[in-house]
């Protein structure tokens, strides 16, 4: 059964950091691409972070470029968010995903919130 759990949420102030996790089961991690995504009420679900199957290409949303950084270790089966200066705008459920061709897989979300 396929599984992925994030983790690593919480309550930081602009400024702070906070780095999310994401814990694959039950499929071959490096088969799949990994994404974070995030989404706020009423907003659809926004694209921050891609990284490749392998880990040797990433993409990030123009929101975050140079604040948040993407890692993975396939042999651990975890990825990684690193969210360095939030912004209270950041705040929002962030999800993990993971995707090839053929399949689309969603964790339960983590709720990250911005505030001082």
């Amino acid at each position: 059964q396929v599984q992925l759990v994030e983790s690593g949420g919480g309550l930081v102030q602009p400024g702070g950091s906070l780095r999310l996790s994401c814990a694959a089961a039950g499929f071959i991690s490096n088969q799949y691409d990994m994404n974070w995504y995030r989404q706020t009420p009423g907003k659809e679900r926004e694209l921050v972070a891609f990284i490749e199957n392998v880990g040797r290409r990433k993409n990030y949303s123009d929101s975050v470029k140079g604040r948040f950084f993407i890692s993975r270790d396939n042999a651990k089966k975890m990825v990684y968010l690193q969210m360095n200066n939030l912004k209270p705008e950041d705040t929002a459920v962030y999800y993990c995903n993971a995707r090839n061709a053929w399949h689309a897989h969603w964790g339960q979300g983590t709720q990250v919130t911005v505030s001082s």
